[in-house]
């Protein structure tokens, strides 16, 4: 399965972000289009259940055709919130839950068909085997067309792969996070010649006044001047650099990132450089 090389993520759009209209999200959709960014990533529980549903009412009315994109969407968590009677936040698994999740999803984004479907977060409940099951009966019902995982530990993945085919685990990658390049994960997905997926690709970078940061942009700051980029852009070229081949998920809400992005994918970072950015991190040299 063919995604962009960028892909576009939702959370932000809706009331856990940017509280976007309908006409806003229409742009930003067509915004990346424009860019030949055409994968949307959702799940069920984004604006407390309520941002698939904002972008499958905007995406509806254009003229755009469905074919041409790629939603992925995930479930999982049941999460207690004004739209959701649920008395704890906890993980559901089961057939029944699969797949009333999924049909919810088709309808708040009025599609026919999810391009991927992704397990939210790994539960010790989950049994493979219903698991399996819940997938064959979607993919039967053509209702989805692949399937992965996300957050899930390398064994977690085999876990659920040995008993239903997977082709991507969706986990934080970033310079401030870089644990997926230790822990096995990526390892994994490129001795299965599978992509992953990464999310909070920019780690806390923007956000957090931290000593770590305060060395890493003292190495951004050359960097962009040797590149002539900007410090975001640095940054996801520093995990598209990963032989595993990362799809990063951006969360911008805003279309004027959406062209900066995209031209990470031009910066061919020095391998030299890629180290410098990491041991400004760990705040050691490698051994």
């Amino acid at each position: 399965m063919d995604f962009s090389p960028i892909i576009i993520g939702t959370m932000r759009w809706g009331i856990w972000g940017a509280n976007h209209s309908k006409k806003e999200v229409q742009n930003l959709i067509q915004s990346s289009l424009e860019q030949k960014l055409s994968t949307f990533d959702h799940a069920d529980i984004y604006g407390n259940y309520t941002t698939e549903k904002l972008f499958g009412n905007a995406f509806s009315e254009m003229n755009l055709k469905r074919e041409e994109v790629q939603f992925i969407s995930k479930c999982g968590i049941e999460m207690p919130c004004e739209n959701r009677n649920f008395s704890v936040k906890s993980y559901n698994y089961s057939k029944e839950h699969l797949l009333k999740s999924v049909d919810q999803s088709l309808a708040n984004l009025k599609t026919d068909y999810l391009d991927l479907l992704l397990l939210h977060r790994p539960s010790p409940l989950m049994n493979p085997e219903e698991i399996a099951e819940s997938f064959s009966i979607l993919k039967t019902q053509h209702k989805v067309r692949n399937f992965g995982v996300s957050n899930f530990s390398p064994s977690q993945f085999d876990l659920i792969n040995n008993a239903f085919p997977l082709i991507t685990n969706q986990v934080e990658v970033s310079l401030n996070q870089p644990k997926a390049f230790y822990d096995g994960t990526l390892d994994q997905m490129i001795m299965k010649q599978l992509k992953p997926m990464a999310y909070s690709v920019l780690g806390n970078y923007f956000s957090e006044n931290t000593e770590e940061n305060r060395r890493i942009k003292k190495v951004l700051t050359v960097l962009c001047k040797k590149y002539n980029v900007e410090e975001n852009q640095i940054l996801l070229a520093f995990i598209l650099k990963h032989p595993a081949q990362i799809y990063p998920i951006i969360g911008t809400s805003r279309a004027e990132n959406l062209v900066k992005f995209k031209n990470s994918l031009s910066i061919d970072l020095e391998r030299e450089d890629w180290f410098k950015l990491l041991e400004a991190k760990t705040n050691i040299e490698v051994d």
